[in-house]
C-alpha cells in the first residue's frame, strides 16, 4: 500500500489560470477561499480537496475535474 504522501495526482491550475487571464488571488477571492489554502493545492501541497472547493473551482474555470486533476502513471521501478 502507498504511504500517504507518496500520490500521484497532479493538479493543473497553473495552466487554466493562464489560459483564463486569471490570477491566484482573483480565483481564490471568487471560490471563496484564502490564497494561502489555493496555493498550497497549486504548488500539490494539499492532502486533500473538499469536494465542495473542487466543484468551486471548476464552477469558477468553467471546467471539469479532469480538466484540472490527473493521475501520473505508476512509477515502473517502485511496482
Amino acid at each position: 500500500m502507498p504511504h500517504e504522501d507518496d500520490h500521484r495526482v497532479r493538479l493543473h491550475l497553473d495552466r487554466l489560470l493562464a489560459e483564463r487571464g486569471m490570477t491566484l488571488a482573483e480565483l481564490a477571492h471568487r471560490v471563496g477561499i484564502t490564497t494561502v489554502n489555493l496555493s498550497i493545492l497549486k504548488n500539490e501541497r494539499a492532502k486533500a480537496i473538499r469536494f465542495s472547493t473542487l466543484t468551486r473551482i471548476c464552477h469558477v474555470l468553467d471546467c471539469q475535474p479532469g480538466d484540472l486533476l490527473t493521475v501520473d502513471p505508476p512509477d515502473e521501478a517502485c511496482s
